[in-house]
């Protein structure tokens, strides 16, 4: 029990926050993407399986959360 004398209420309220606040940011993402594009992303993916959409959709996701991890932290 040593180990969790330390914890602040108010940081695992902050930590769990800014954990549903980025995941709402990644999916305000999806959105904004699958709104200017003008292709069915989920068709793409799921149905024809577009592997080249898949692994920039991938690359694009991982630069986000970089990006909102990053801001988040600040």
């Amino acid at each position: 029990m040593a180990a969790f004398e330390n914890i602040i209420f108010a940081e695992v309220v902050g930590t769990i926050f800014y954990t549903f606040f980025g995941l709402f940011l990644m999916l305000a993402c999806w959105w904004l993407i699958e709104a200017v594009t003008p292709f069915s992303l989920r068709r793409e993916l799921e149905e024809d399986q577009n592997m080249a959409i898949a692994i920039v959709m991938g690359a694009m996701f991982l630069a986000l959360a970089i990006i909102i991890a990053a801001v988040i932290r600040t």
